[in-house]
């Protein structure tokens, strides 16, 4: 996961305008271009990554999620603050979750703490909650650890390392690719998977 703050003012203009000539009504009697109105604006802000596996997503291979399920947020189903946009893979993220509830979720800045990955792909939870929302989410099961290798050895391979040598680099080497993974691109989109790498950059960093 990598942090998704939510600012006033982005809930898209098409959402607003529904809301105000339809009092009372919720997400589920919405037509299908105002929901594709808040796709994009969700998958803007979260700079075209899943807002739980981080891959890169956009409108054909995302859908809506209420981070604060539909069934217990009853009254939250239209506040686009609820609301992320999250890949459509099998038994993974909102696929895998259904309705339960996350004691950890991407709102949180703690998000990016209580998760631990690894160069191997492997994700732990630091914490109880974050094991049981990796576990909710399906976010370290086989499949999701080879597609995450994969990609952090790109991301690695990009600056002419094996990711043997990653961890061999010196502070500064490593606090500037921290800060090139977390720049968006021309685009405003960020690399796939890149929140896993800088996450295991900064745990090379802490035993320095």
């Amino acid at each position: 996961m990598r942090q998704i703050i939510k600012v006033q003012g982005r809930e898209p203009e098409e959402l607003t305008v529904w809301k105000k000539a339809n009092q009372g009504k919720r997400y589920q009697d919405l037509q299908a271009p105002i929901r594709q109105a808040i796709n994009r604006a969700a998958i803007q802000e979260q700079y075209g990554l899943c807002g739980y596996c981080c891959q890169r997503i956009d409108e054909n291979n995302s859908n809506n999620e209420h981070v604060i399920s539909q069934q217990s947020g009853k009254n939250q189903t239209l506040n686009f603050s609820n609301i992320i946009a999250s890949c459509k893979k099998k038994d993974r993220c909102n696929q895998a979750r259904g309705a339960k509830e996350l004691a950890l979720t991407p709102f949180m800045p703690e998000c990016e703490l209580e998760l631990k990955f690894y160069l191997s792909g492997k994700l732990e939870g630091n914490t109880i909650r974050a094991t049981e929302a990796i576990n909710s989410l399906g976010l370290d099961n086989r499949a999701i650890r080879e597609e995450r290798k994969n990609l952090v050895d790109e991301l690695i391979f990009t600056e002419g390392l094996f990711s043997n040598e990653l961890q061999l680099r010196g502070d500064e080497f490593l606090n500037d690719m921290i800060s090139k993974l977390d720049k968006p691109d021309d685009s405003g989109m960020l690399l796939a998977h890149s929140p896993a790498l800088i996450n295991i950059i900064r745990g090379f960093l802490k035993k320095s």
